[in-house]
């Protein structure tokens, strides 16, 4: 058997203990089957992750967490798989699947390598989860390789420059000036145990053009007018409202 890579490994711990603390948020999502994206719960009209129409799409979820955005497609027509790094994330999955009447695949592994063939979606989404935990130097190859030609890839991150002010305590709330260099920005090892990922917007744009990828469109998220703080330090409305705290990426497999 494969050793898992060390980011993997860190990151399956992390999440196992903390799945219990998303339980709740994704039986709401399950629940309201409303389609919103991030912390700020941006609606789907002003931040259009997925196509308007999914309707017999073939579709993996990459890092599916509770798999409320895998819920999101197959109510509207889609036939999505989830995999995610956490069994502790995917017993809740499972577990709204049961409760909401659906019976789509969902499988314990590494987004960076899908036991699927070549070519067998028409769309990869990721609400954080590959996006932001995995490798973008392993996992945008991987989605390039399962997904057919004119295939749609779909996924939202931390910003550039929250994750460039974000402080090293996850209790800290974002700084205005910058805390680490962008110049080689990639691999975040962080001090509760975590790692994730980010890339600066010209290695990405020129990672996902050498993956085979058209860029179609990125879009910055800031906090609503009027939004209260969200649940999450790094993302508090003042600070989003001047500076986008998430972005969106969609890029089409040409």
């Amino acid at each position: 058997m494969t050793e898992l890579p060390e980011h993997v490994r860190v990151n399956r711990e992390y999440w196992d203990t903390l799945a219990a603390s998303y339980v709740a948020a994704g039986e709401r999502s399950w629940r309201a089957n409303v389609v919103e994206w991030g912390v700020f719960n941006i609606p789907q009209r002003e931040a259009p992750l997925l196509p308007d129409d999914v309707e017999g799409m073939d579709a993996i979820e990459l890092g599916c967490g509770t798999a409320y955005v895998s819920s999101w497609l197959a109510r509207r027509g889609a036939r999505p798989v989830g995999i995610d790094n956490s069994e502790a994330q995917l017993a809740t999955a499972r577990r709204l699947q049961a409760e909401h009447g659906f019976d789509f695949p969902l499988l314990h592994g590494n987004a960076e390598q899908v036991p699927y063939p070549d070519g067998s979606f028409d769309l990869a989404v990721s609400e954080y989860g590959a996006a932001i935990w995995c490798d973008p130097y392993v996992w945008i190859p991987e989605a390039a390789r399962l997904l057919r030609p004119g295939g749609r890839l779909a996924f939202l991150c931390n910003s550039v420059v929250s994750v460039l002010c974000a402080p090293d305590d996850e209790n800290e709330q974002p700084t205005d000036r910058m805390l680490r260099p962008q110049r080689g920005l990639h691999k975040t090892p962080w001090p509760e145990g975590a790692i994730d990922f980010h890339l600066g917007h010209g290695d990405m744009i020129r990672l996902l053009r050498a993956n085979g990828f058209e860029v179609e469109d990125l879009i910055e998220i800031y906090a609503p007018e009027g939004a209260a703080d969200s649940s999450y330090a790094y993302a508090p409305a003042e600070w989003s409202r001047k500076w986008p705290v998430e972005e969106v990426w969609k890029a089409r497999r040409v």
